[in-house]
This record gives structure tokens, C-alpha cells and sequence, in this order.
């Protein structure tokens, strides 16, 4: 369960960014760049903030 709200907060941020990015700024397209990086370095290090966060909240 954890993994999928993982996976839907993600691809849900990056799908934000590049609207906002096409009808805001280009400068979103920074946040994909941050989601990207941050998956990266969880594959690395297997540290998720988000996984943190859903573990404190109780979810397994």
C-alpha cells in the first residue's frame, strides 16, 4: 500500500509540474527535476522521505 501512494504522490507532482510549467512558469519544471532526483537517491540510499512520513502516520 505504501508503495502505490508513493508512486501516485509522484507521478501527481511531476503531472503538476509540467502544467504549471506550460500555463504558469518553466520554472516548475524544477519540482520534476526534485521528484526525479529525490526517487534517484531512494533507489540509492533506499531512504524515502515520503515512506518516513507514511510510516509516522501509521501506514503500512
Amino acid at each position: 500500500m505504501k508503495e502505490r501512494i508513493i508512486r501516485a504522490v509522484a507521478g501527481t507532482m511531476v503531472l503538476a509540474s509540467i502544467l504549471l510549467a506550460v500555463y504558469v512558469n518553466i520554472y516548475w519544471l524544477g519540482l520534476t527535476a526534485f521528484v526525479g532526483l529525490n526517487l534517484f537517491q531512494s533507489s540509492i540510499t533506499k531512504f524515502c522521505p515520503l515512506e518516513y512520513f507514511l510510516e509516522k502516520a501509521g501506514i503500512e
